[in-house]
């Protein structure tokens, strides 16, 4: 498989907190991987086309003002897919960390593809939504949705859900194989930040990437010595659904780095300066 990463809508800049990198704009990390028989896939989608040209109809006028989105037509996921050389419709699956607008916005411009993504997730967005974090706009196409449970989801009729054929453990985290997709793709879910989020990891040659979504924000959370963002803190503590669960995924996050940083790289879905060090330094 080879493996793109894009960044799919640039937000507003942020300071780093030491000495070194630049203050940089604050990104959507989206990876587009080339399959040997399965098509394209994407993991994320960032914001779409109908979030540029109608920002405030899709993404909500509170959002807009908060996160300060550059709002470019060829940031867009959809347009990195064309200049990379591909019809948008060879696109046929795409995983999502959870349903955030800045997370999905490019839903509808891939309506063909398979969306993957728990339950849970899906059960919150249809609920909340219209709403600060889910904008319905962005599923109103009606996806063809691939939905995923755990142990620890609860039946309220049958109370727990049993453990389906496709998971397995990775690296001590429960994990699914997401349906129709090759082996080297696992839904690794990472509580706290949403009612069903998780991260996404693609088997890259001899090693793992763990995409993170928002169960970090800033790459000093998982190192050993945690150190958070002053201003990107702010932001991940008002979205958080459950505290302890978003700051226990974050103690196993650094676990994992700690102890098989050799097998997995990991990163979130809005770090700059992780994104730079993943692409060479382009943001």
């Amino acid at each position: 498989m080879r493996i793109h990463h894009l960044n799919c809508g640039s937000v507003r800049t942020i300071d780093p907190t030491y000495d070194g990198p630049a203050s940089l704009p604050a990104v959507n990390h989206c990876l587009l991987v080339e399959t040997d028989a399965d098509g394209l896939v994407l993991v994320e989608t960032g914001l779409g086309l109908g979030d540029v040209r109608d920002p405030e109809v899709t993404l909500g006028a509170d959002w807009v003002a908060m996160a300060q989105p550059a709002l470019d037509e060829g940031e867009t996921a959809i347009r990195q897919v064309a200049r990379l050389g591909y019809d948008p419709a060879d696109v046929r699956h795409i995983l999502l960390t959870h349903l955030d607008v800045d997370h999905c916005g490019g839903l509808p411009d891939f309506p063909g593809a398979r969306v993957h993504v728990l339950a849970a997730e899906l059960a919150a967005a249809r609920a909340e939504a219209p709403s600060y974090r889910y904008r319905s706009a962005h599923w109103a196409h009606e996806p063809d949705w691939v939905t995923y449970s755990f142990p620890s989801d609860l039946d309220p009729d049958t109370g727990p859900v049993p453990a389906p054929d496709h998971a397995d453990d990775w690296f001590g985290f429960a994990a699914h194989r997401p349906e129709g997709l090759p082996e080297g793709f696992r839904l690794v879910p990472l509580g706290g930040h949403t009612a069903g989020h998780t991260g996404v990891a693609v088997r890259d040659a001899d090693r793992w990437l763990l995409h993170c979504g928002d169960a970090y924000y800033y790459h000093r959370e998982v190192e050993e010595a945690k150190e958070v963002h002053p201003v990107m803190d702010v932001v991940q503590t008002r979205s958080q659904v459950h505290r302890d669960l978003r700051i226990g995924t974050q103690a196993r996050l650094r676990e994992l780095v700690r102890d098989h940083g050799d097998e997995v790289t990991v990163f979130s879905a809005h770090d700059p300066w992780e994104f730079a060090r993943l692409t060479g330094g382009r943001v």
